[in-house]
Order: structure tokens, then C-alpha cells, then sequence
């Protein structure tokens, strides 16, 4: 984690700004004690000389801006304690490295902490929580606060890798091994030596090929296709499901012995609703980012962050993201206010009579309610068989899985209604 030196001004005037970095994870250093280094970003007050101009917030407490640094100059914010919520949130920005995770919620900021001392111990870790949550934020985090820091980090979504292909590219392949195999491939896991392999999405890897990433897992070695001799491999391996997958052990459906080598450490996210105090801070880092060239950095207003934090969030983080985007295309002044953010799908309001009112929708919403409604009625007529359904309606079951895990991020749990309507 980055190191920040603030002035004594900015101690007397934003005490609880530098506590809250602290609490993230940043070393605070003293301008006093003579021991910054080359590395140290500064934090000033108004009217004081910035020590290093590139490396340097300058911090005020009038008005409402933020300024990123460009060209060598000095970033430069200003805020009220009204607004000490995004206000603190974009200084988090400004001196964070691309690759820190933003978080202020105390479960949050709880959660980073345990994955630190996790990445100390060279041990495989299963994280866990609905899509959208930053399970590949928390990977990548323990991988940069481990040994392996300096080593590849490579994350692959075994969901996304073609099945015929998976073995090939996990495990690499020798010249000629198959058709097509016109020269040798490495593999995802030599590929990651010395340093972490992210398997996302593991609950969706064929059961056939989990035996063979037991084996790679407990005796550190892989055998490529075609290859009679194992080789050695030194990588820690991450692996992220969407899914529980006790639930998917029970059913059959992962290998029990595979679950419990993977979780011996099991960590999970929670999603955007139930953290709420990540949204302005999250909001803050998304603008940033997305602001692109703009000299004033457009600030979301009392009523802009009211709105996101009331949001329900079935998209959680990413759909986050995508209304920051829109908000920063709608808001041509310095000002993002409520009429600015506009959700991928609003929660449907209640009439008086408790029946739901009609909503206005998108093109983009009504094939997918659709496509969603097809596939919920002919999961119904084949009695809940997954490879029936897929047969008729002519996609591969793969193809299946993507469409209902699509659904479920969206808030709509096809295969749970399909259980409730059996039940009934």
C-alpha cells in the first residue's frame, strides 16, 4: 500500500480524512520526523508549498472541486464537511494506485484486511459472492500484498474458455497432440509460474476436468497434452464462484474432494446492497476514472449520492459503473445531480393497491425479458432438465448456463421460480 504524508494543517483540518485512509490500509507518514521517502505522496492545505509537485493533493475547504494532477502540476480538491463522504472518497482516488481497492464500508474495509493477512500464507483461496461484487478485485489484491507480487497474475473465466479447449489451455499442450496442434502451447498454469492463477467462475468447469486440477493442485505439477512426463509448477491458484457450491457439491454437480482442496481459506464478497458505505467512495473512483480530459471533474451532489445509495443493486458494482458512466455523459456542468443518474432497471414502484405500476423500458429490456420468458416456459415443460431445455431451443446447455447466470445478475432467478412453480 502507498504511503501518504500529510501537513499539520491538514491534520487540524481533515483529521478524519487521514483516518480514513489509514483505516484503508495507507501508511501515513510525518512531515516532522524527516523520514519520507521518494515514493510518498503529500497531502497539503491551501497556500502551502507543495513538496513535490506531482506527487501532491492540495487540500481546501471551500467550494466543491476536484482537479487531477496533469502534467506535473499538483492535484487539487476542496470540500465541505457536508460532503466529506465523496470528498474523502476522491482523495482515496487521488492517491491510490490503479490497483487498490476502493472500500469504506467497515465490512469492507474488514474483508481487505483478512485478505492481507491471507496473501501472507501461500495458500489457495475460494472466494465467493454474486456476480459484480470485486471477487476479481480481492484476487488480484491478495496477489499484490503476497511474495508473488512481482510474478504473473493471470485470470481466466473457466465459463468463457470453449470446454473442448479448456484441458489445452490450462494445462498446455505438446506439438501435434491434436488436430490443429501444430506447435506446443504452455498453458495457463506454467504461463502463471511463480506468481497466482485466478480460475473465475470454477463452478462452471466440466466435472471430467476437475479431477486433473486436483491432481495439479496437490501435487504441484501438470501434465501437458500429449506429454507422458509432469512438470513442476510453483503458482497459487484463486478460484471465484458466482454459485455456492456446497449447494453444487450436493447436486452432484463439483467434485467434493476438489471443493475442499480449493477452500482452504474461503473468503467472500458481499453484495453492493448490504455495504452501502462503498457506494460514494466507489462513485468517487468510478468519476475519476471516467472523467477522462475534463478540467473540472463533474462532483455528485447530496441528491445524486442519495439516490445511489437507496438503489437495490441487482447488478452490483458493474451496474454501478454503468450509471456513473451515463451520469458523467448527461452532466455537461461541474454538478452530477439526481435527474443525472438513471438505473439499468429502477425497482418497480407500488400503487396504493400494492400491484405494480408500468414502467417505460428499453428495446434492450424487452428481448431480454423475452429471451427470459422463453426459456423459464421451457424449463417448465422439460420438468427442470437443463440439457431438454437446451435441446429445445437449440443452444448448447452451455450456452444455457450463460443465459441463466445472465438472468440471475440481473435480479431474476429463472431456475428458483421453475422450483417454486414445482412445488406449488
Amino acid at each position: 500500500m502507498r504511503s501518504i504524508v500529510p501537513s499539520a494543517a491538514v491534520l487540524r483540518q481533515k483529521y478524519a480524512l487521514v483516518s480514513s485512509l489509514r483505516s484503508q490500509g495507507f501508511t501515513v507518514r510525518s512531515f516532522e520526523d524527516g523520514r519520507t521517502q521518494p515514493g510518498d505522496l503529500f497531502l497539503i492545505a491551501e497556500g502551502e508549498v507543495p513538496p513535490a509537485p506531482a506527487r501532491t493533493v492540495i487540500i481546501g475547504d471551500k467550494g466543491r472541486h476536484v482537479s487531477p494532477s496533469r502534467d506535473g502540476s499538483p492535484a487539487r480538491i476542496a470540500f465541505s464537511s457536508e460532503d466529506a463522504a465523496v470528498g474523502n472518497g476522491f482523495v482515496r482516488a487521488l492517491v491510490a494506485g490503479a490497483e487498490t481497492p476502493t472500500a469504506a464500508d467497515p465490512e469492507s474495509l474488514a474483508l481487505y484486511a483478512l485478505a492481507e493477512r491471507v496473501a501472507a500464507a501461500d495458500i489457495t483461496v475460494l472466494i465467493n459472492g454474486p456476480t459484480g461484487t470485486g471477487k476479481e478485485v480481492l484476487a488480484r489484491h491478495i496477489h499484490l500484498s503476497s511474495d508473488r507480487r512481482d510474478g504473473p497474475f493471470i485470470a481466466i473465466n473457466c465459463a468463457a474458455l470453449p470446454e473442448t479447449m479448456l484441458e489445452a489451455l490450462l494445462f498446455g499442450h505438446q506439438k501435434g497432440a491434436f488436430t490443429g496442434a501444430s506447435s506446443g502451447g504452455e498453458g495457463f498454469f506454467r504461463a502463471a509460474n511463480g506468481g497466482t492463477l485466478l480460475l473465475d467462475e470454477i463452478a462452471e468447469m466440466p466435472i471430467q476436468l476437475q479431477a486433473k486440477l486436483l491432481r495439479a493442485l496437490q501435487e504441484r505439477e501438470v501434465v501437458p497434452i500429449g506429454a507422458s512426463t509432469p512438470q513442476a509448477i510453483d503458482v497459487r491458484v484463486i478460484a471465484c464462484a458466482n454459485r455456492d457450491l456446497q449447494t453444487e457439491v450436493a447436486e452432484g454437480r463439483f467434485r467434493a474432494d476438489l471443493y475442499y482442496r480449493l477452500s482452504v481459506f474461503p473468503l467472500h464478497t458481499k453484495p453492493l446492497n448490504e455495504r452501502r458505505q462503498d457506494i460514494p467512495a466507489l462513485a468517487a473512483t468510478m468519476i475519476l476514472r471516467h472523467a477522462g480530459n475534463r478540467v473540472s471533474v463533474p462532483w455528485p451532489d447530496a441528491a445524486a449520492i442519495e439516490a445511489l445509495v437507496r438503489h437495490d443493486w441487482p447488478g452490483n458494482v458493474r451496474e454501478l459503473e454503468n450509471v456513473i458512466q451515463r451520469a458523467l455523459l448527461f452532466a455537461a456542468g461541474d454538478t452530477i445531480g439526481p435527474e443525472h443518474i438513471v438505473f439499468d432497471r429502477a425497482p418497480t414502484p407500488l400503487a396504493a393497491n400494492d400491484q405494480p405500476v408500468a414502467t417505460p423500458t428499453t428495446l434492450g429490456n424487452i428481448v431480454q425479458m423475452h429471451e427470459f420468458q422463453a426459456i423459464r416456459e421451457t424449463l417448465v415443460a422439460c420438468g427442470g432438465s437443463r440439457i431438454e431445455t437446451a435441446k429445445r431451443l437449440g443452444i448448447s446447455e452451455r450456452t444455457l448456463r450463460y443465459r441463466l447466470a445472465k438472468a440471475r445478475e440481473q435480479g431474476e432467478d429463472i431456475t428458483r421460480h421453475h422450483n417454486q412453480a414445482a412445488s406449488a
